[in-house]
């Protein structure tokens, strides 16, 4: 009798870089995170701290005298590695670590609203859903069918574009394996200067492990960030790690 073939799936950490010199501020990737992960338009009212947006972009002013003006920082989840902050806090464990990709993931059938997570994350990188989502006639014939519209009264987050890396463990299963490899988030994939690199930390093949010299936001607190950046610019490695916190909303372009 022949041995039955064991599929195995291998341990990756997911993570980005992102090249702060060729990011422009355009905004692609946050239009493209919106499409993909269903995120309504915001009422007329809204503001940056009632909108709901899974990626922003923030404008750094130079505090030199010469060189770039300033600076375009896209900021998300930081998929914090380790001391999780908002995984500490949340009493629901609707937030957790998977050990099989390195996502914090946000599980919105199990959060209350308590927002602890919010106030825990050093990067202001999410949302409170205050009203339930809301299409204008006729759009939502364009809503991703993968992704389910998140309700009012739960928090919201970056998590890597998790339906497409579910796609990609269809395909793989349907080959015969468990193991999804490489897939691409929908802003890695609408930025046009490429500045967004996505792969495993764990393969050193990888974009992100090739992509040479990285920091990452707030690099003291310890948390190991798998979202790294990097630039050219002194400056900008120095304003990443000033000491204070991570820019807030109010400072967005998106």
């Amino acid at each position: 009798m022949s041995t039955p073939t064991v599929r195995t799936r291998n341990p990756r950490r997911y993570g980005m870089v992102i090249d702060i010199d060729r990011c422009t501020g355009c905004g692609a990737c946050i239009v493209a995170c919106a499409a993909e992960n269903n995120v309504a338009p915001g009422a007329s009212r809204d503001n940056d701290r009632t909108s709901i947006s899974l990626l922003r972009v923030f404008t750094i002013p130079n505090p030199e005298p010469v060189g770039r003006r300033a600076a375009f920082v896209p900021l998300m989840c930081m998929q914090c590695e380790r001391d999780t902050p908002c995984v500490a806090v949340c009493p629901q464990q609707a937030v957790e670590l998977d050990p099989m990709t390195g996502i914090v993931e946000q599980m919105p059938q199990r959060c209350l609203g308590c927002r602890y997570c919010m106030t825990a994350c050093p990067y202001h990188a999410r949302s409170f859903n205050w009203a339930d989502p809301h299409w204008p006639s006729g759009m939502e014939a364009t809503l991703n069918p993968t992704v389910a519209p998140r309700m009012r009264g739960v928090v919201e987050k970056c998590d890597f574009c998790q339906s497409r890396m579910h796609a990609a463990q269809d395909r793989a299963a349907a080959n015969g394996s468990l193991d999804p490899g490489q897939y691409t988030p929908a802003c890695v994939e609408a930025c046009p200067t490429q500045a967004i690199l996505f792969g495993d930390w764990d393969d050193p093949a990888s974009p992100v492990s090739t992509a040479g010299d990285t920091f990452a936001w707030l690099e003291g607190l310890g948390t190991k960030p798998k979202v790294r950046y990097r630039s050219r610019q002194p400056w900008v490695g120095a304003m990443a790690n000033r000491g204070g916190a991570a820019p807030r909303k109010e400072e967005s372009n998106g």
